[in-house]
């Protein structure tokens, strides 16, 4: 089910910082029709940190009512409270969600023992499949490949969201875990390494203004033509480097700004860009062909 080009979606906004849900509508149904297959609500590009719960959860039911089942929605639901993850997870269900993508819990530290014990509360709360989002730059901690494997053996654990940017990492988890355990990578630069790797598609930040192009280097990958994969991972490569110039999502908001999907505005304690960092992004959008 989650496999391919999956889009981490930008929750756009008014410039007063409402969400914009018909900028989010719009933004879904040009994703499905340039070839994305799957989209992630709620997750870090999303902003769920400065979301409300209430608006979380709007955003979730918002994105499956636009989705219409034509690709899957895989709902971020993390946090680090497991109580609270777990009415995450719940109401994602509830809402029609096709999955959940929970982080590991930042700020705690918790022990490996600990991810278990979290991951296994929130797989056994939901019938949902669970993938798990292992960022260690943003939450501190990283999930062993130990941890995953045993994770692996609860029934509606299927996944990971691999953020490491370690391509040793989907090697190992592949040898621990087996070939059905799905590996997305969460990192734009490195995918063409990870897909080689055992890796079965990405969770792209990208997406959000080139979902074409990053639909069709799966395409190509998937038909074997890693020549093809290739040229697209190299011209894609300024605008990846432009939207990480600085904090995820501030480039990417200004990005799909600029593509009418909602106003320049990040929440604080995040900032809208640069003139500068601007300046290189709309530079990238052009060169890449994705303004006039």
């Amino acid at each position: 089910m989650f496999h391919g080009s999956l889009t981490a979606l930008v929750t756009p906004m008014h410039e007063d910082g409402r969400v914009d849900e018909d900028a989010y509508r719009r933004l879904i149904d040009w994703q499905i029709a340039e070839g994305t297959a799957g989209i992630v609500p709620v997750g870090t590009t999303g902003e769920s940190p400065t979301l409300t719960h209430d608006e979380h959860k709007r955003v979730v039911e918002l994105a499956v009512s636009a989705a219409k089942g034509r690709v899957p929605v895989l709902a971020g639901a993390g946090s680090n409270a497991t109580a609270e993850a777990i009415g995450l997870a719940r109401h994602a269900e509830k809402a029609g969600a096709d999955g959940v993508l929970v982080v590991t819990p930042y700020y705690n530290r918790p022990t490996q023992e600990g991810l278990y014990q979290h991951y296994k509360a929130i797989a056994e709360a939901i019938s949902l499949p669970v993938i798990i989002y292992n960022i260690p730059a943003r939450s501190v901690i990283d999930m062993s490949v130990e941890t995953m494997a045993r994770l692996a053996q609860i029934r509606n654990i299927v996944g990971v969201k691999d953020a490491t940017a370690n391509l040793t990492r989907p090697l190992h988890t592949l040898r621990a875990c087996g070939p059905d355990f799905i590996q997305l990578s969460g990192e734009d630069h490195t995918l063409l390494g990870y897909l080689a790797s055992g890796g079965h598609g990405c969770i792209s930040v990208t997406a959000n203004v080139a979902p074409r192009l990053c639909a069709e280097l799966h395409a190509a990958w998937a038909k074997g033509d890693t020549q093809a994969a290739l040229a697209i991972q190299m011209r894609l490569l300024p605008l990846h480097d432009a939207m990480f110039c600085e904090s995820n999502p501030a480039p990417v908001k200004y990005a799909a700004s600029l593509l009418g999907f909602g106003a320049n505005h990040v929440r604080l304690p995040l900032v809208t860009v640069s003139e500068a960092s601007a300046q290189r992004i709309k530079a990238a959008m052009l060169e890449v062909g994705l303004l006039n």
